[in-house]
């Protein structure tokens, strides 16, 4: 299992709700300071986090994203 916490810059309301919708995020909340939430992702293999921060990407609103991977 690899673990990751991805930023989001969106002034977009609700865009940690929207988070929660995709499939690998465990849990997201807002934020405040730079980012303004936080998705926690879960998945089986590293490659899988490019693919969840693609799809975060593409959400309407989503300035930018910064992905911090869990090293063990």
């Amino acid at each position: 299992m690899v673990r990751a916490i991805i930023l989001v810059k969106s002034p977009k309301k609700l865009i940690a709700a929207r988070l929660r919708k995709i499939t690998s995020i465990s849990d997201s909340f807002p934020t405040s300071g730079q980012f303004d939430a936080v998705a926690i992702v879960d998945v089986q293999e590293l490659s899988e986090i490019k693919e969840v921060a693609t799809v975060i990407q593409k959400i309407s609103g989503v300035e930018r994203t910064e992905t911090m991977v869990e090293v063990q």
